[in-house]
């Protein structure tokens, strides 16, 4: 049986300091495998949690991706998705909530549809905050207790 987190719990492992490394572009280039591309890096947060960013994006429609953040909890092999960013390639329903839509949007893990048994982080919300692969993995950098090494000269995020 997988884990269960409280929101509380969810918010807590959101806020915690990810510090990623100082080669962590080279480290999220992603690669082709089986009609995407894809990259997966470990981190340990400053508590000690066990967290892993997954990138995809699909080779044929740009606007087809996930950028993953997943926590490990503690004697587990299971990987807990707490916050999903996706392009704006499928319609998307709120099981509970009964509400479609066709946008970019954030999935995130809630009590309510871990309950349900759904996915855990079946609900999402629509965004503006990003419109392609690249704006998506800086804006869960900067919500997400990422912690980005300096470097004046490099920006958040050369091409990828």
């Amino acid at each position: 049986m997988s884990a269960m987190l409280s929101d509380q719990d969810v918010a807590l492992l959101l806020r915690e300091r990810k510090v990623l490394p100082a080669d962590y572009q080279k480290k999220i280039q992603v690669h082709p495998k089986r009609g995407h591309k894809e990259r997966e890096l470990d981190l340990k947060g400053s508590d000690g949690s066990d967290f892993r960013l997954i990138l995809r994006q699909s080779l044929f429609n740009p606007l087809d991706f996930s950028i993953i953040l997943g926590y490990r909890p503690a004697n587990s092999n299971q990987l807990f998705r707490l916050q999903r960013y996706n392009g704006k390639s499928h319609e998307h329903t709120n099981t509970i909530e009964r509400d479609t839509f066709y946008n970019f949007h954030i999935h995130k893990a809630t009590e309510r549809y871990q309950q349900l048994g759904a996915r855990k982080d079946a609900f999402a919300e629509p965004t503006d905050r990003f419109s392609e692969f690249h704006e998506a993995i800086s804006c869960m950098i900067n919500n997400c207790g990422f912690e980005v090494p300096f470097d004046p000269q490099r920006k958040l995020f050369e091409e990828i």
